[in-house]
């Protein structure tokens, strides 16, 4: 799932910026690589639900094993599998188009010229905390019992919440709130400053 989630979302990235015209419209544009991200979550989420209940991000898996609601050693699999996945992802995309990729910044996340480090950093916890809450609040259990329709949409508000975080935050840091996603690209484009403010989506 991981996999499939950076191959599609950072290929749009890579359409976005590395489209010769320079015209706005020409390419789907940061709504898109917004809607990209927001889509692939909801999709997804939706398939592997029933698998491993749809953990995509290390740091939902965090958070679900900070609450009790998973094991250590199933955390810990987790994490390490999201990982893995978006390396792999990451280099498919490169794969594809390695010229692209290496020139247009590989999809890492850094933090924008004109913010911060704080900046960045206060961005990624917001953000971070906006998608940990909206999966605790989508798949509550008594709301479940309470509002029986709500299970079945879960995978929309979370989705939804992805999209909406990264209209907000793709200008301070390319958005990362999850850590295996900005740990794939990192490892694949493998430039300076690509590792810069990467230990920001980890803390984020």
């Amino acid at each position: 799932a991981t996999l499939l989630f950076v191959y599609i979302s950072v290929l749009t990235v890579m359409g976005v910026v590395g489209n010769p015209s320079g015209s706005k419209c020409g390419t789907v544009g940061i709504q898109g690589i917004a809607w990209s991200f927001g889509g692939m979550i909801f999709v997804l989420v939706y398939c592997t639900a029933g698998i491993s209940g749809g953990h995509i991000n290390p740091a939902v898996t965090f958070g679900l094993f900070l609450a009790r609601k998973l094991s250590l050693t199933r955390a810990v699999f987790y994490m390490v599998m999201q990982c893995l996945g978006a390396i792999c992802g990451a280099g498919v995309v490169k794969g594809f188009q390695t010229t692209l990729y290496q020139g247009n910044g590989g999809g890492a996340n850094s933090v924008a010229p004109g913010y911060t480090k704080g900046d960045g950093l206060g961005a990624e916890i917001v953000g971070t905390f906006v998608l940990v809450y909206t999966v605790f609040s989508a798949t509550d259990a008594k709301r479940s019992a309470r509002d029986s329709h709500v299970p079945i949409l879960a995978p929309l508000p979370i989705g939804f919440a992805v999209f909406l975080v990264h209209l907000a935050t793709i200008p301070i840091t390319g958005t990362g709130i999850n850590p295996a996603r900005s740990l794939g690209a990192a490892i694949i484009y493998n430039k300076k400053q690509a590792w810069d403010d990467h230990w920001i989506f980890w803390v984020g």
